[in-house]
């Protein structure tokens, strides 16, 4: 089948994009490497030693910046539905993980350890309908909230990727009420085009 010029032009910056050549070329599997080594430069996020969730995380170009910070003592956790290639240093789950049996097998790799921070990179499937794609942006993004509320230890941090549009203030609003200060983000790796950004929660409230 032809391929259309929107899927033209997208290959052709794809190819010619500075990210994806500097990711082959100090081997990241993915250009969002950039996206959070340019965070975690700014906002100090992990330490050695810390239990690092990764949600949406394959290909795993956030799990390969997560693992070396977090060191031996560490721990990164990878989510996601699609299949992952073996990342040093990280124990990787395929499954959803807003179902009973992926959480159970989480579990028992946490082996009683907290969260100090969970990451998302996740995003829907584009339709191509605006509407369509921003409400199932807003119900991944409520979903690791949910996820971050009931596994995140007091004090963890979240850092999550949201698009802008219908629903982003009401899930703002809800982070504020779950932690003590939200920031944005917007990288220099993000494609201008894009309207993807990230907030920060920060400081996971006492709850009970």
């Amino acid at each position: 089948m032809a391929r259309t010029k929107t899927s033209k032009a997208w290959m052709q910056e794809h190819v010619t994009d500075a990210y994806v050549r500097r990711a082959k070329l100090e081997g990241y599997r993915s250009r969002s490497a950039f996206k959070l080594l340019e965070i975690l430069e700014k906002d100090k996020l992990v330490r050695p030693g810390m239990t690092v969730v990764d949600l949406g995380a394959a290909p795993g170009g956030w799990s390969q910046v997560l693992a070396p910070l977090v060191g031996a003592k560490g721990q990164v956790i990878a989510l996601d539905l699609l299949e992952m290639a073996p990342l040093r240093g990280v124990t990787v789950i395929r499954g959803d993980f807003s179902e009973d049996s992926t959480l159970k097998l989480l579990e028992e790799q946490l082996d009683n350890r907290s969260i100090d921070l969970v990451v998302s990179d996740m995003a829907p499937n584009i339709s191509g309908v605006g509407l369509v794609d921003q409400a199932r942006s807003i119900h991944l993004a409520e979903l690791a909230l949910e996820f971050a509320r009931e596994r995140l230890k007091p004090g963890g941090d979240l850092l999550i990727k949201v698009f802008q549009g219908s629903g982003l203030d009401e899930f703002r609003k809800a982070l504020s009420i779950a932690f003590g200060s939200v920031a944005v983000r917007k990288p220099k790796a993000s494609r201008d085009r894009s309207n993807e950004f990230y907030l920060l929660a920060r400081g996971k409230r006492q709850t009970g």
